[in-house]
């Protein structure tokens, strides 16, 4: 069995056919229950997606202050923690009476053993050093740390002994990042004082942010980036150690931290802000919330993307269910309004199909009645009008018989009356009318040419209607000049006769050709002339 070989599509004319409003029915079925189902569907679903992503954002934002509130009341309370040991260490120097002068000798060990405890006991405390006025003194530390060989932490060192000899308060120093693996620190220093509030030196330690570290790193979760910075823009901790080291200036790289660095120092604030973000030179949408922390000059600041935070809070997968919900529906849709346009075009198609069968002339083409009512009812009145056409053409066509019938009739019964005008030439129009149909036949001609040219042959002879009986019965010759005159008259009429017959019985394309049936009709003419010879009465009249 041959495979079908499918239809090439005609675009351009489906396109004009479209232009000038003639859609077929199909697209109108399809596009309209589609346009019923996916379009409110699809406003319905950006609707609920616009409530979810502000839900999301909402919900982002509250946790995100949370989240930063209580980081900020940590950090707080570790600083004042690490300040308020620092300082009760230096109340326990005073006690034992080597604060006076820690570079005394017989102090030396006393200090020491302080020291030494302290850091033992607590390991947040990276070094500790009790200096006098001469900036020497006793030194404790964690393990092998040595902060003079860190050109950072000495130079921090420096500024807080200024900072105490001058100020007479408390130091803690800008962000510090310790070899080897930047660890985030910072440097505190209370001054030590005699009796009469005379300042004698200075305690300080180099306190480690690990735990503060680890806090972020725990917080940092789900994409979600916690750190800390100073109102300058310099990082104070961040959980990505490698790539973000203490000391680093974020404004250049963050819009947050841009707008923080506009801010107050003295101002303590929680907010939520919206910004975007390069990263790997790609714009990101994210949302941030920073809280102030005036008494360190520090701010914790908590962000997202808002791509990360949909798919946490499934507003992606609520995008993939509804574009696979949308999907089925685009595609019942398609079925459903497939099967429903074909229900109603398949019918008008037959309708159309049997108005093309009728205008060929297939009268009894009848359309099938199925489709809906309307539909039906359109092919049962086409149906009707069919059969009324075919019955009135059949009576048409009977009515062209008996009219051919009739015709024929008068022909034979005219021929029949020429003949028995002269009797000698009885029956001799009928001889013709065979010979000429024999003749006919042997030449190929279809019916309608032999129908023509019997009847031809028939009225060849009705020229002799317009003879006079004196003439034709004569018994005698006739002159020369009334034969001649009688011949024209004959043949004239005769002429006018079968071309009459002819016009009305040849289709016109035969109107440009040889009159082939007068030949014809001629050639039987003399044969039966000449098989029947007369005398010379009737060869006169047998040309």
């Amino acid at each position: 069995m041959s495979a079908k070989i499918p239809m090439p599509v005609n675009f351009k004319a489906s396109w004009e056919r479209m232009r000038t409003g003639r859609v077929r029915i199909l697209w109108l079925v399809l596009g309209a229950l589609l346009l019923v189902s996916v379009l409110p569907i699809g406003l319905y679903h950006r609707q609920v997606l616009q409530l979810s992503q502000d839900k999301l954002v909402d919900n982002e934002r509250v946790q995100q202050s949370d989240l930063t509130r209580s980081l900020t009341q940590e950090i707080q309370f570790f600083e004042a923690n690490m300040t308020q040991q620092l300082i009760n260490e230096r109340q326990i120097l005073a006690l034992m009476n080597v604060s006076d002068n820690v570079e005394d000798p017989v102090a030396e060990p006393k200090v020491t053993r302080v020291l030494e405890g302290f850091a033992e006991g607590n390991n947040t405390f990276l070094y500790l050093t009790a200096v006098g006025k001469s900036r020497k003194g006793i030194v404790a530390s964690q393990g092998n740390y040595r902060a003079d060989q860190d050109p950072f932490v000495a130079k921090a060192l420096q500024r807080a002994f200024v900072w105490c000899m001058q100020q007479s308060g408390e130091f803690r120093s800008d962000p510090l990042a310790l070899e080897p693996d930047n660890r985030p620190a910072f440097v505190v220093a209370v001054p030590l004082k005699d009796t009469n509030d005379n300042f004698t030196g200075m305690l300080a330690a180099v306190v480690s942010l690990d735990p503060i570290l680890r806090r972020l790193q725990d917080a940092s979760v789900h994409q979600r980036t916690v750190f800390i910075v100073d109102h300058s823009g310099h990082i104070v901790a961040h959980p990505d150690t490698k790539n973000f080291v203490p000391g680093t200036d974020l404004t250049t790289n963050s819009d947050l931290v841009k707008q923080i660095r506009l801010l107050p120092q003295e101002l303590r604030i929680n907010e939520t802000r919206r910004f975007t973000q390069q990263v790997k030179a790609r714009t990101v949408e994210m949302v941030g919330t920073f809280s102030t922390l005036p008494e360190l000059n520090w701010v914790v600041v908590a962000q997202r993307s808002l791509s990360q935070a949909r798919d946490d809070a499934g507003v992606n997968e609520l995008n993939r269910q509804a574009l696979a919900f949308v999907t089925v529906v685009i595609l019942s849709a398609v079925l459903v309004g497939y099967f429903f346009a074909v229900g109603i075009s398949g019918p008008i198609r037959g309708l159309a199909a049997s108005t093309r069968a009728i205008s060929r002339g297939e009268f009894h083409q009848r359309s099938p009645v199925r489709g809906a009512s309307e539909i039906s009812e359109l092919a049962e009145n086409f149906n009707k009008m069919a059969g009324d056409i075919e019955e009135y053409i059949e009576r048409l066509k009977e009515s062209a018989e008996e009219n051919r019938e009739l015709f024929v009739g008068s022909i034979r019964m005219l021929a029949a009356a020429i003949d028995e005008k002269d009797p000698y030439t009885r029956g001799h129009s009928g001889r013709v009318a065979k010979y000429s149909t024999l003749i006919g036949r042997e030449l190929g001609l279809n019916a309608e040419d032999l129908d023509t040219l019997r009847i031809s042959a028939l009225l060849h002879d009705v020229g002799k209607i317009g003879v006079e009986d004196r003439v034709l019965k004569k018994p005698g010759a006739l002159t020369a000049e009334a034969a001649h005159r009688q011949r024209r008259e004959h043949h004239a009429s005769r002429l006018a006769a079968q071309e009459h017959a002819a016009r009305h019985r040849t289709p016109p394309r035969a109107h440009r050709r040889p009159r082939l049936s007068l030949r014809v009709a001629r050639s039987a003419d003399s044969a039966d002339g000449a098989h029947h010879r007369r005398g010379r009465h009737a060869r006169r009249h047998d040309h």
